[in-house]
């Protein structure tokens, strides 16, 4: 009976791509404890407002008791304190004396602010004082933990990558042109709706939403656009290959739970040139820091949008040649080929009978429209494979 091997078959198949939702556990086992099962202040830069011997001593004991953990310097009045917080180049500064203060800017990360009041907790009570904990940049009302604009992040993400599988998979048929306009509009539909998630479903920010939607568009774009034209080299492995670059390697380089001062040193390094990094500490610098350094984040947003382009261009221009080299294979015979190399006597029948010969016949070449119809075939079967494969999204 032909079950036992239709069964063996079925399961070879099905083991086969078990393999990729495998290699996504490893992925994401590794990648989200990696980056988030131990925070530890790593050179985190703290200042002590003053300028006299006492501010001096205290500076060195913290940055001594550290072993590394904090940069400590001395600014010389609150005032520069706060400008440091305000441009992110300091994310706590204390006000020894004998009522304590610490400033810290929540804005910028709330872990961060929390592991800064944790360490001068600690001093103020080794003083026999109280801390008063002022916040400088305080988030929206909306968005208590300042965490709202990584799960913006984490929306928009599998907003665009799920649409790869979709575009990649179901539209191989299409051109990359008209996949790429794809690519693009479904980018601005996907924005559009993560900006009123921020703005007026859940108030997460409270001011700036027309610069958000601008980087959560050139984000979503880039993202659609590396995707479709990886799709063209990957297959049905391209939703693994983007969940390595726009969740395993995104999520937890973008400092939107933890900054990189609080992560080891690889998630800390993609930090700085991550896409999802340049959005999320964009949309703070945008909303919360009036500006200070979005240039460069909206850099980063642009540079992986132009890769995409790059690629998707790329992907456009393969296609294209794999599409030429088969075109002879495809070709059908002429009719007066197959009449030249009839045997003398059969050329009248082989004019009758046309280049496939009796229909059925083993060994005859294939019209156009039986290779047309067989590639459709393919192209379907790989298409329900590769939305198979978006389950993990």
């Amino acid at each position: 009976m032909s079950a036992g091997p239709n069964t063996r078959g079925a399961l070879r198949h099905v083991l086969g791509h078990l393999f990729t939702p495998l290699l996504m556990c490893v992925g994401m086992g590794l990648a989200y404890l990696g980056a988030f099962h131990a925070p530890a202040p790593d050179h985190l830069r703290v200042d002590v407002v003053g300028s006299g011997p006492s501010a001096q001593v205290l500076a060195q004991t913290l940055q001594d008791e550290g072993a590394g953990a904090l940069d400590v310097r001395t600014v010389a009045d609150r005032g520069d304190a706060v400008t440091a917080l305000r441009e992110r180049s300091s994310f706590g500064a204390y006000v020894p004396g004998a009522h304590p203060e610490l400033l810290v800017a929540s804005a910028s990360s709330d872990t961060t602010a929390m592991a800064v009041e944790k360490v001068f907790t600690k001093v103020a009570a080794a003083q026999d004082a109280p801390l008063k904990v002022t916040d400088v940049a305080p988030v929206s009302d909306g968005d208590p933990t300042g965490q709202g604009v990584f799960f913006l992040l984490v929306a928009l993400s599998i907003g665009s990558y799920a649409s790869v599988a979709v575009i990649g998979g179901a539209g191989a048929v299409l051109p990359m042109r008209v996949r790429a306009l794809l690519a693009a509009g479904m980018s601005l539909v996907v924005s559009l709706v993560g900006t009123l998630f921020a703005g007026p479903v859940f108030h997460l920010v409270d001011r700036g939403l027309g610069g958000l939607w601008a980087m959560a568009w050139l984000y979503g774009a880039g993202v659609l656009l590396i995707g479709v034209g990886l799709h063209t080299y990957l297959k049905r492995w391209t939703t693994l290959g983007v969940m390595v670059l726009f969740v395993m390697l995104n999520f937890t380089s973008s400092g939107g739970i933890y900054r990189p001062e609080l992560q080891p040193g690889f998630f800390a390094s993609l930090h700085a040139f991550w896409n999802g990094a340049g959005f999320v500490e964009g949309a703070r610098a945008h909303v919360y820091f009036d500006g200070h350094d979005l240039g460069g984040h909206v850099l980063v947003l642009l540079l992986w949008f132009l890769a995409g382009v790059a690629l998707t261009v790329a992907a456009g221009v393969t296609e294209t040649r794999r599409a030429h080299a088969a075109t002879p294979r495809h070709a059908a015979r002429p009719v007066h080929e197959a009449v030249d190399r009839a045997a003398p006597g059969r050329a009248e029948e082989a004019e009758s009978t046309g280049p496939t010969g009796t229909a059925g016949a083993p060994g005859t070449p294939e019209t156009p429209g039986a290779v047309n119809r067989a590639d459709r075939t393919g192209v379907a079967e790989e298409a329900e494979e590769e939305m198979e494969e978006a389950v993990g999204v």
